[in-house]
This record gives C-alpha cells, structure tokens and sequence, in this order.
C-alpha cells in the first residue's frame, strides 16, 4: 500500500530528530542537518523511516525538494 504524506520541514533545528502531529493531522518533522546539498532531505527519510517504523528505501521524496513543504511516498 502507497500512500503520499505531506510534511512540514523544519532543518537545523535543535528540536530534531523529531516529528510532531499537528491537530489537523500534518506531520512536522525537525532535522538537526542544514537545508543544504539535499542533507535535511536525506536527515528526514530516515527520521519519516523510523516514525512509520519501516526501512528507509520504502520513503521516497515525491515533490518539494527545494521546499519547505515535501510530498513523500510511503511504501508499506
């Protein structure tokens, strides 16, 4: 099952590496790495990975890459 999750980034962030649940239901994820050569992208696959608790490759980056708002797809 596939499903596309919408996230909030928030990079260099002291909070991270965390996720939080807004009362609408989107999802904040706080990375530690900088917004720069795609390592805040990489930081939250891994962090999306461990929330939804499966392996890395199974998170996809669909759109946003240069964005603070990302589309990722959710393969479980």
């Amino acid at each position: 099952m596939t499903e596309t999750v919408v996230v909030k980034v928030k990079p260099g962030s002291r909070k991270g590496p965390l996720v939080e649940t807004d009362d609408d239901g989107q999802l904040t994820v706080y990375v530690r790495e900088p917004a720069v050569d795609g390592k805040a992208n990489t930081a939250v696959i891994r962090v999306l990975a461990e929330h939804f608790g499966i392996s890395r490759s199974h998170v996809e980056l669909a759109s946003g890459a240069g964005a603070r708002v990302k589309r990722f797809r959710i393969d479980r």
